[in-house]
Formats: structure tokens, sequence, C-alpha cells
């Protein structure tokens, strides 16, 4: 049996990309229907935003669930392309994005960090960090509206819902090229095939 090489991982990608600009979609479908029912509610405005805001909250369970399987399996594969490129553990690249505050910044430096270790050598990093601070401006930026319609009493604001939807669509369309561009840097790096240990043939007599 040859040995068997580490590779990007492509399904995971996909599978990311699809679920996040699904949850992008559910969440916009739900801000109009929750600002319809603030601004006309009814017991049928108020079981449609019920039904779609679950419908929005599988999806981002979902998306959430399958980019942190995605981010976990570059990480491993950074470490490898770079290693001791990557700072800190498998673990806490994970508990990092669930842990409240803490997943408002930190997780911004860990996909900095496994973009940078998943670069061909001599590859712009101010161009990448870009790329990634950018897309983390518009997810924060989106957040920090979504909480302040909840909580100071502008759910029914036009203005703010449209400025948040579209934060949200940025981002939603930024992480899917952010989760692009670090698999492609991977399938490029690993194409030679850093090998994994595993028995080889020896040959048979005849």
């Amino acid at each position: 049996m040859t040995g068997s090489a580490a590779k990007a991982p492509w399904f995971l990608a996909r599978c990311a990309q699809f679920a996040v600009s699904v949850a992008a979609g559910a969440e916009l479908v739900r801000a109009l229907k929750v600002r319809a029912h603030l601004l006309h509610p009814s017991p049928t405005t108020a079981a449609e935003s019920g039904r779609v805001s679950m419908i929005f909250v599988d999806a981002m369970a979902a998306a959430a669930v399958l980019f942190l399987l995605w981010f976990a399996r570059c990480r491993r594969n950074a470490e490898l392309l770079s290693p001791g490129g990557v700072p800190g553990s498998r673990a806490w690249a994970v508990l990092a994005w669930l842990i409240p505050v803490f997943n408002l910044w930190v997780p911004r430096g860990l996909v900095q960090d496994v973009h940078r270790a998943s670069a061909p050598a001599g590859a712009d990093a101010a161009r990448g960090d870009l790329l990634v601070n950018v897309w983390w401006a518009a997810w924060a930026g989106h957040a920090v509206l979504a909480l302040a319609a909840v909580n100071l009493g502008f759910g029914t604001s036009l203005p703010s819902l449209v400025a948040s939807e579209v934060l949200s669509l940025l981002a939603a369309a930024l992480a899917t090229v952010v989760i692009q561009r670090i698999t492609v840097r991977q399938a490029a790096g690993l194409g030679a095939g850093p090998q994994v240990s595993t028995p080889v043939d020896l040959p048979h007599a005849s």
C-alpha cells in the first residue's frame, strides 16, 4: 500500500459555502418577516415570522457546524504546510468561535493564521489579510446592527434593516471567497503530497 497524501477539504468547502449562502438568504427573509410583524402585528404575521425564524436558526446551525468542520480540517493541513506557523491548539481553533465576546475578534486572527500558513512562498500576505479583515468587519457590523435593532427598538427601521442585511449578504459572499481561497491554496500546497506514514509495499518473490 502506498502512502496516502493529505488533501484539501473540497467537499467540506463546498458544503460550507452552500450552507453559508442559504443561511444568509434565510436571515434576509427572517428580517423582512419580523419587520412586517412588528409593523402589522397579527396571528398570521406572528406565525409566519416564527416559522421563518426557526428555519433561519436551523440554517445558521448547519452553516456553523459545516464551517467549523472545514476550518478544523484546514487548520490541520496548515500545520503540515507550515510547521510552527499556526499558533495555538486545534481545540482552541474551534472553541474560540463559540465563546461570547471572544468570538467577536479572536477567530479573525485564527483565519488569518491559516490563510498565511496555506499561502505559497512569496505570496502577498497583506492582500490575504485585507480579504479576511473586510469579511470580518462586515460580519461584525451586521452583528452589531442586529443587536442594536433588538435592544434599542430599531426593529422597524428600514435604513437599519437595509444596512444590516447588506452587511450580512456581503459577509456571506466574502466568507465563500475566504473558504475558496484557503482551500485552493491548500490544494496547490498539498498537491505534491505531504505523506502520512503507512506501510510500503514490498516486492514479492516470483
